[in-house]
């Protein structure tokens, strides 16, 4: 009889984001914010 078993290790961090990471996310997220706005005001129209 063959037993086989699989250990596996998984290690879960949060990524550090860095200055220019942080700047450009911030600003993809004003840009989401206006277009959504729009979008709400045209569909509802």
């Amino acid at each position: 009889m063959t037993l086989n078993i699989l250990f596996f290790t998984i290690t879960i961090r949060k990524r550090e984001t860095s200055l220019e990471e942080a700047l450009h996310n911030e600003s993809v997220q004003k840009i989401y914010e206006e277009n959504k706005r729009k979008i709400d005001y045209y569909t509802f129209r």
